[in-house]
C-alpha cells in the first residue's frame, strides 16, 4: 500500500472511527504502531489535515536506520543536540535489537574508520540487485531556508569534522554499516526488508537526501517512516521563516508527512515491540 492510499484510509479512519488493529501479534512478529501523516482535504486550498493512524508491520521485514549520528560536527550546537539525541536513541535500539529488528549504522563519509569491522563487511557480501525504476515523486521546496549551512552557532564554518559515529550508539554483533544507497538496497533485498524505521540527523538534510534516505529509498518502493522525536533539523532562527530552532524542526516534520512519508514516536515504536501500547 502506498504512502498516499494509507493515508486516504487513516483519514477514514480519523473522521468515521473506525476500530485500530492490535497492538501486537506475537505469534506472526507484526507489530502495529502509532503513525502521523497529513492530507490535503481539498486541492483548491494549501491547507492540510493532520491524520493520526494504526499501521501494522513485520520485524523480520523492518530495520532501523541511523543516519549521520557523528562524533562531532562542524557545527558545535549541533554537535550537542547529537549528544542529547543519541542518549535517548540507544536504549531504542537495544530494545529493536532484542526484538529482532535488523539496525543499519550509515554515519556518511566514515567508512574508512569501519572496513575492517565484520559489520561493514557483511553489507559489502549482500548480492547486488537492480533497483527498480524510480518513483516519479513530488519534491516541494523546504519550508526553510538552509541555504546558510543551517548553524545557529556564530561565527563557525563547514569543514568535515566528523570521523565515526557517535561512542554513545551501540552497535550490535549483528548490525550492518553502510553509507551508500545501492549497498543498502541490496542488503534490505536480500532480507527480504520492506520498511524503514529513520532516526538521526538533519532531517532537513541528510535524512531527506542521503542516496540511503528517505527520497531515494521511498523511489525505489521502499517504506519510509521517520522517528520524529530522534531527528533534529539544520537551522538556524535568523533565517527565513525566523522561528525558533524548535519550530524549524517541526516544519521540516511537517513537510517530510505531507509529501514523503509519516512519522512515530519512538515510545510508540518499543511500546509496540513489547506488545503494550502507549497512552495517548
Amino acid at each position: 500500500m502506498t504512502y498516499r492510499a494509507i493515508l486516504i484510509c487513516a483519514l477514514g479512519v480519523t473522521v468515521f472511527g473506525f476500530a485500530a488493529t492490535d497492538t501486537a501479534d506475537h505469534a506472526g512478529g507484526d507489530f502495529s504502531v502509532h503513525l502521523r501523516g497529513r492530507v490535503q482535504p481539498f486541492k483548491a486550498f494549501d491547507t492540510w489535515q493532520s491524520v493520526n493512524f494504526d499501521h501494522r508491520f513485520g520485524k523480520a521485514k523492518s530495520a532501523i536506520l541511523i543516519c549521520d549520528m557523528w562524533d562531532k560536527h562542524w557545527c558545535s550546537s549541533a554537535s550537542h543536540r547529537v549528544d542529547l539525541l543519541a542518549r535517548r536513541m540507544d536504549p531504542v535500539l537495544r530494545a529493536a535489537r532484542a526484538a529482532g529488528i535488523v539496525i543499519i549504522h550509515s554515519p556518511s563519509d566514515t567508512m574508512d574508520f569501519y572496513k575492517d569491522f565484520p559489520q561493514r563487511k557483511r553489507v559489502l557480501q549482500a548480492p547486488k540487485v537492480e533497483p527498480p525504476a524510480e518513483l516519479a515523486l513530488k519534491d516541494p521546496p523546504l519550508p526553510i531556508d538552509d541555504s546558510g549551512g543551517g548553524c545557529d552557532t556564530a561565527g563557525e564554518t563547514q569543514h568535515k569534522a566528523w570521523s565515526r559515529e557517535n561512542a554513545l550508539l551501540s552497535i550490535g554483533p549483528d548490525d550492518y554499516i553502510s553509507d551508500n544507497g545501492g549497498e543498502i538496497y541490496n542488503l534490505l533485498k536480500q532480507k527480504g526488508i520492506h520498511t524503514l524505521f529513520l532516526m538521526g540527523v538533519h532531517t532537513n538534510m541528510c535524512v531527506l537526501n542521503r542516496t540511503f534516505a528517505i527520497k531515494q529509498m521511498s523511489r525505489w518502493g521502499i517504506e519510509c517512516v521517520l522517528v520524529r522525536d530522534l531527528t533534529d533539523a539544520m537551522y538556524n532562527p535568523a533565517d527565513r521563516p525566523f522561528v525558533t530552532h524548535v519550530k524549524g524542526t517541526e516544519l521540516v516534520i511537517e513537510h517530510i508527512e505531507k509529501y514523503w512519508c509519516p512519522t512515530l514516536l519512538s515510545g510508540d515504536f518499543t511500546a509496540a515491540l513489547a506488545g503494550r501500547a502507549e497512552k495517548h
